[in-house]
């Protein structure tokens, strides 16, 4: 990761005390799930379980009162949007949204994404950046002087989504190794599957892909599971892993990603989780899934208590809430 240069308003207290912290965040871009180990992840989720605590004790504080975040999302967004930016308000933070409209920004008059970047920097201490390039946030933080948060790049990564959901798995089940996890949808061109594919590789899981064979997982991912040691199978039958899954993480099927609709037309509805299906699941397991959902899950089966996506959207804010605070140097 880069040094970044000081701005002139940087908080000269909290630059002194670089030195005493110990988390590795501090004033760096998160950019991919690849910058985290296992002892990244515990601290970041032991920081989200305090996180929690103060937000249903007190419900928000001001541990970030100084400092301004601008939202900055290229690509319409619900919760990530909206995650970041109750993340920052309830650690007593200002924020800049610009998550609407942004067609109608300097953008529509050719102003480049670096140079959106650098001005935007005038005004924040922070930028979370989302765009339809593979790429775009690296690309952005090479010129920018203050830390981006990667919110999602085209079909590449999606970083914080992926803490949020492993940070699930293991409040939800209490352990992550020894887990059998399918992943079901869209895994071509399902960013939050290759980023949560990739920390589940440092734990001892068993993995199963579900999807049609036009969105299977990319074979340069799949290999790396199988070098890593990794037990891996693919299917297209939700049927075939259901029994034995502790973890049924459902996507939807991107038609945003298609540049030929006929072929989302075909494959659009090849997945359904509904009530019946559910009996054949285990007792203890979970279904998660990163949301929107656009007919894959009935609304049924929010009513099954191993329905385990809307905690998953409130764990988000609170790993936001985290990664916030250790990136400006408070946690």
């Amino acid at each position: 990761m880069k040094n970044k240069p000081l701005s002139p308003l940087f908080n000269l207290d909290v630059f002194q005390r670089e030195a005493k912290i110990k988390n590795g965040f501090f004033q760096k871009d998160i950019l991919s799930v690849d910058q985290f180990g296992k002892d990244d992840l515990d601290y970041i989720f032991a920081r989200a379980e305090e996180m929690a605590e103060m937000v249903n004790r007190w419900g928000a504080c001001d541990l970030l009162k100084s400092y301004t975040l601008a939202c900055v999302f290229y690509e319409p967004s619900t919760r990530t949007s909206s995650s970041f930016i109750a993340a920052m308000e309830r650690l007593g933070g200002k924020v800049i949204p610009i998550t609407e409209g942004i067609q109608y920004s300097s953008v529509s008059k050719g102003e480049s994404l670096i140079d959106s970047m650098l001005t935007l920097e005038q005004y924040c201490d922070l930028i979370v950046l989302r765009h339809p390039e593979i790429g775009s946030s690296a690309q952005a933080a090479k010129y920018a002087h203050v830390p981006i948060i990667n919110a999602g790049d085209g079909a590449g990564e999606h970083p914080t989504q992926a803490l949020l959901d492993l940070f699930t798995i293991q409040k939800e089940l209490g352990r992550i190794d020894g887990l059998k996890v399918a992943m079901v949808g869209d895994l071509r061109y399902g960013r939050t599957v290759h980023s949560l594919t990739k920390l589940l590789a440092q734990y001892d899981v068993s993995l199963r892909f579900v999807s049609p064979d036009t969105l299977r997982l990319p074979l340069d991912l799949m290999n790396e599971l199988i070098d890593r040691g990794i037990k891996v199978r693919e299917t297209s039958k939700v049927a075939d892993v259901i029994e034995n899954a502790d973890v049924l993480y459902v996507t939807r099927i991107q038609k945003e990603r298609f540049s030929d609709l006929v072929q989302y037309d075909e494959i659009k509805d090849y997945f359904e989780i509904t009530t019946e299906l559910m009996t054949q699941a285990k007792q203890k397991m979970i279904v998660m899934h990163p949301l929107p959902r656009v007919g894959e899950i009935q609304y049924n089966v929010d009513k099954d208590p191993r329905a385990a996506y809307f905690r998953q959207v409130q764990n988000g804010m609170f790993i936001r809430m985290a990664l916030l605070a250790a990136v400006l140097g408070q946690a």
